[in-house]
């Protein structure tokens, strides 16, 4: 186990704390990282956007003119995807993008993106980071004292008081033990983590 400081949300050192090898050591593999993080944010793609086709466009029942005798084409509906109005051939149709992965692998993929973190020493360790009200100048001196600039911040426990604060403050991200994702954890070039969060993140993934 590795054994790091722990500091305080003033940046004194307060003690000590380990850090379990199988979660904060592992070896680093690029190609399962990207997995994760394209899954994740396939999963994040609406796919809402759609066209009417020639079964949900309205109109066209009657036939524009008779078959023979006119001298024109052929014509069925005024709906014809060759006409003006008409309907869309092949067009975009709502759908889930989101593809699976398996659950050993993202529990791998957390571990690798915690490891690569402590790894590149980008990660703070924290006693606690608590807040009496929810005031986003307390924060904001609370991040300078800590060197934050573009940071993720993991608690163990949901703080309302600590998101309310952080959340108006560019390139900064407040997640539960529970809410941490690969996608997010590599975003942020620098990533705090609580007690408790250790705790909770070491018993979740060993």
């Amino acid at each position: 186990m590795a054994n790091v400081k722990l500091y305080d949300q003033n940046k004194q050192e307060v003690g000590a704390i380990d850090l379990a090898d199988d979660v904060f050591q592992v070896e680093v593999k690029p190609e399962i990282l990207h997995l994760v993080v394209r899954a994740h944010l396939a999963k994040l793609r609406a796919g809402t956007v759609s066209v009417k086709t020639r079964g949900t466009v309205r109109g066209g029942g009657k036939k524009p003119w008779r078959q023979k005798g006119t001298g024109r084409a052929r014509a069925g509906s005024s709906r014809s995807p060759l006409w003006r109005g008409g309907a869309i051939v092949h067009g975009p149709q709502p759908r889930d993008y989101g593809f699976k992965v398996n659950k050993q692998i993202r529990k791998q993929a957390l571990k690798m993106a915690l490891s690569s973190r402590f790894v590149a020493n980008d990660m703070l360790v924290v006693d606690k980071l608590q807040f009496d009200i929810a005031k986003t100048k307390n924060f904001v001196a609370c991040a300078e004292k800590l060197g934050l600039k573009k940071a993720l911040i993991v608690v163990g426990e949901k703080d309302s008081n600590l998101s309310l604060s952080a959340r108006n403050v560019p390139d900064i991200c407040v997640l539960d033990s529970q809410s941490i994702n690969v996608y997010e954890i590599l975003k942020y070039p620098q990533m705090l983590i609580d007690s408790k969060a250790v705790t909770a993140l070491q018993e979740r993934l060993q």
